[in-house]
């Protein structure tokens, strides 16, 4: 364990912006909360799931964006000084290849328990929470990559990647992969629902903020019947562009030269 270091062009290693980050990790429990609420079958997994975790950690720091690259941390003094020994890529991969559902849902589980903390220790009284989509393209034939909409390398296959984020904390709540052809909107009901049932509570006020690729009936109605607020950039469909231009529709001013109405539904 690290209780002091001097910064000096001795102690200063390739990797040594990792200290500040890994210190932050052990200081808000996030550590603690993976060790107590990750638990695999195996015993055997279980004894070595922190050294990989730790690993992926610093990897994820340093943004290493293939396996291969954490060799990048081996041999680090400061790395090895967390008592995090880094092993061969293959040996890594192995053990990633023991999550599952369960195991899975684990961490989604621990990811909201660490942000409702930075939540609590903040005193936030009202959240912007951003849910948004990213294509994620992949090389080979990955479980449940397939070709879709892919703007780096049409025709690739591709994962597209779901997730929401808070605005004020400007940290990840939670998300999902999904395939490549998945349409933007599919599943960001179920995640709302998620999320009020975990962060929600009376003196908590959220707005979910989407582009239009969101703007669809069943997350609407699954925000409002949380009692929660929304801004989606709307689609102009016919039907609601000749309601907002209609000569009888009026528009009340806000400030910054805003207008805003409001359509109601019989």
């Amino acid at each position: 364990m690290i209780h002091n270091i001097v910064f000096a062009a001795r102690n200063l290693t390739s990797k040594a912006g990792l200290f500040l980050l890994l210190e932050n990790v052990k200081a808000n429990g996030i550590l603690d909360l993976i060790n107590t609420g990750l638990v695999f079958d195996r015993p055997s997994t279980n004894k070595i799931k922190m050294n990989h975790i730790k690993t992926m950690l610093c990897g994820h720091f340093i943004g290493i964006d293939r396996l291969e690259r954490i060799k990048l941390l081996q041999g680090d003094s400061l790395v090895e000084a967390f008592e995090i020994s880094v092993k061969e890529p293959e040996t890594v991969s192995r053990f990633l290849g023991n999550f599952n559902h369960k195991t899975t849902q684990m961490m989604r589980e621990i990811n909201f328990r660490v942000f409702k903390k930075l939540l609590r220790k903040k005193k936030l009284k009202s959240i912007t929470i951003d849910i948004d989509s990213s294509v994620v393209n992949v090389e080979g034939h990955q479980e449940g990559a397939v070709k879709g909409y892919n703007p780096k390398k049409p025709g690739n296959n591709s994962y597209n990647i779901q997730f929401a984020f808070c605005d004020e904390l400007k940290a990840y709540i939670t998300g999902f992969v999904r395939s490549g052809n998945t349409y933007t909107a599919n599943g960001a009901a179920e995640m709302i629902k998620e999320i009020v049932a975990h962060i929600k509570t009376d003196d908590l006020e959220i707005l979910f903020r989407m582009d239009s690729g969101y703007f669809d009936d069943d997350i609407i109605t699954t925000i409002e019947s949380a009692c929660c607020q929304y801004l989606i950039k709307g689609k102009e469909y016919p039907t609601l562009a000749s309601q907002v231009t209609a000569p009888t529709i009026s528009f009340a001013k806000g400030d910054g030269g805003r207008e805003t109405m409001e359509l109601l539904q019989n």
